[in-house]
């Protein structure tokens, strides 16, 4: 059972919203039928107001998509890997103005200035780890290979904290220092700390050939007239920058325990949502917390890789939530959230 995110009492308005089924379906066309597909899920106070799969999960086999079925969630993956991080803040196991060394010392001298929360705004100024591998890659890179790079990197693209730049390295590094700090593995910490308390049994830090991925949805790009399986790259093994497969019956508990202190206080939750740096170079107008984007009155976080494009936009203020997750390389789905996220708003 989905819990519910506010009591009667809290809730902005108990009015009913007519279901705009016509336009939704008109908005998800592209991903019906026999077709890498997608998962919706539309919360208001709480309440699964949609929640559907369209199209298939694994065209091989002609599966459909589902509420359970479990997607790579890519960078949406990032908003727990922040969590993780208060948590170990909330035991007293770290400060967000700890050095980064402090926890990973092969770091090298000029990385000496980068902090914590620089690691979780983007403001540290590390280079993109995907630029120094040496292609074609062998295998799969991990979150110790991404430290193992940037041990020999003494380059930084800005000194810390002046500029914003969108980086994967600060958060593979993010899930290295939750191991170091707990004294558990990420994917352990994470089952133990948010997944399990929460009933998230269908979610999971994905390491191939430990626990399978349930009820999973392999990815797909469009090549050359027809769609091929592109679910894994040299990059897919990298856990704390987007290594989450979830679910959006799943991502339904996750969206209610951001509104209550059952895991994050809410000391915790105002620095996640706070606006600690504005976004550049992404094309939109955003401030990024923790794990999150701020655009107006959305918290949001967009997740792409390899086969899978996903979006996830709260109007807490409104108690409203959607989900989009897909398994395929096109197309973006953050407008198309925001547009169906305008049907349940209409005055």
């Amino acid at each position: 059972m989905i819990p519910v995110a506010a009591s009667a009492a809290e809730r902005p308005s108990s009015r009913q919203p007519v279901m705009p089924n016509a336009a939704i379906d008109q908005l998800l066309h592209d991903y019906q039928g026999d077709v890498p597909g997608a998962s919706l899920l539309v919360l208001q106070d709480g309440v699964p107001l949609v929640a559907r799969g369209m199209g298939k999960s694994d065209l091989e086999t002609g599966t459909a998509a589902g509420p359970q079925t479990n997607y790579r969630l890519a960078s949406v993956s990032k908003q727990f890997t922040a969590a993780a991080i208060l948590l170990l803040l909330q035991d007293g196991k770290l400060t967000l103005d700890d050095p980064a060394r402090r926890w990973l010392p092969l770091l090298p001298p000029e990385t000496g200035a980068i902090t914590l929360r620089h690691l979780l705004t983007h403001t540290s100024g590390l280079i993109d780890y995907e630029d120094l591998m040496v292609e074609p890659y062998t295998g799969q890179i991990h979150d110790a290979g991404v430290l193992a790079l940037l041990a020999q990197e003494h380059r930084l693209y800005f000194a810390p904290g002046t500029a914003y730049r969108y980086s994967n390295s600060a958060y593979a590094l993010l899930s290295l220092i939750v191991e170091r700090a707990s004294g558990m593995d990420y994917p352990g910490f994470l089952q133990a700390r948010i997944f399990q308390p929460l009933g998230m049994t269908h979610t999971l830090a994905f390491v191939d050939g430990a626990a399978a991925v349930p009820q999973r949805a392999f990815g797909y790009s469009w090549a050359d007239g027809h769609w091929q399986r592109t679910d894994q790259s040299s990059t897919s093994a990298v856990l704390g920058d987007g290594g989450i497969y979830s679910n959006i019956d799943d991502l339904a508990k996750w969206d209610a325990a951001l509104y209550d202190d059952r895991l994050l206080t809410s000391a915790s939750r105002a620095l996640a949502f706070g606006p600690h740096a504005e976004v550049t170079g992404e094309g939109y107008q955003a401030r990024y917390g923790f794990g999150w984007r701020m655009t107006g009155d959305t918290q949001w976080h967009s997740g792409e890789t390899i086969g899978f494009r996903n979006v996830i936009v709260r109007w807490p203020a409104r108690h409203l939530s959607v989900v989009l997750l897909t398994n395929r390389n096109d197309s973006e789905p953050y407008k198309t959230a925001l547009a169906i996220g305008a049907l349940f708003q209409q005055p």
